[in-house]
């Protein structure tokens, strides 16, 4: 149990850091952008400047969609097969990579991801009690499949947003799961006492 306990800690920790560094890269990049008028250079030097960012994201990014990768299925899998999972995950998008290229390995593996995370969704609506999560409570645990799901798809759509119905599409999944997410996993015990209410049938007065 204290492995296990580990185990979830160090993935979230490292989860957050990439997430932090992502933020950071983009925060600086659309400052840079607009203090050194970057859209007033010539057309060679706006490419050059979206190529030297992508190029920065890109290590955080890989890192951020294996994190996904590991992060999801231990909602599924006890530790041991978790680990064979993600050797297995791991070897799928190196063959990938060389056989197609990068992007279609990273695609491979948020896919895979996605899939998943619909199953754990599915399962955590349904009551679920096989799942893995750190905290109890219904909500909290539709909550947080929610704000995977929101996650998993919005890095996705990175991949898709030149294709602008596709990316409408992922956008509104996105804003749509993580705003209930949210909602879900703050206003919880709100939500658990609003049906305890409506499922506790009225006394009559006598």
């Amino acid at each position: 149990m204290r492995a296990k306990t580990n185990y979830d800690f160090y993935l979230i920790l490292a989860t957050t850091v990439v997430l932090f560094v992502i933020s950071a890269i983009c925060i600086y990049g659309m400052f840079y952008f607009k203090l050194a008028q970057v859209n007033q250079l010539a057309t060679t030097a706006k490419i050059n400047y979206m190529n030297a960012m992508n190029s920065v994201l890109a290590p955080f990014l890989i890192a951020l969609i294996v994190l996904l990768g590991i992060c999801v299925p231990k909602r599924l899998l006890p530790t041991v097969w978790l680990n064979r999972f993600s050797v297995l995950l791991v070897l799928c998008a190196i063959v990938a990579a060389l056989i197609v290229d990068v992007q279609m390995s990273l695609v491979l593996v948020l896919v895979v991801s996605l899939v998943l995370q619909v199953v754990v969704l599915l399962m955590a609506c349904a009551g679920s009690t096989e799942l893995n999560f750190e905290k109890k409570g219904y909500w909290v645990r539709v909550g947080s499949s929610l704000l995977h799901l929101g996650l998993i798809v919005c890095v996705l759509d990175f991949f898709f947003y030149r294709y602008l119905t596709l990316h409408l599409v992922l956008f509104w999944i996105t804003t749509v799961s993580l705003s209930l997410g949210m909602v879900f996993c703050f206003y919880a015990e709100s939500f658990s006492r609003l049906l305890q209410k409506k499922n506790t049938p009225a006394t009559d007065n006598q």
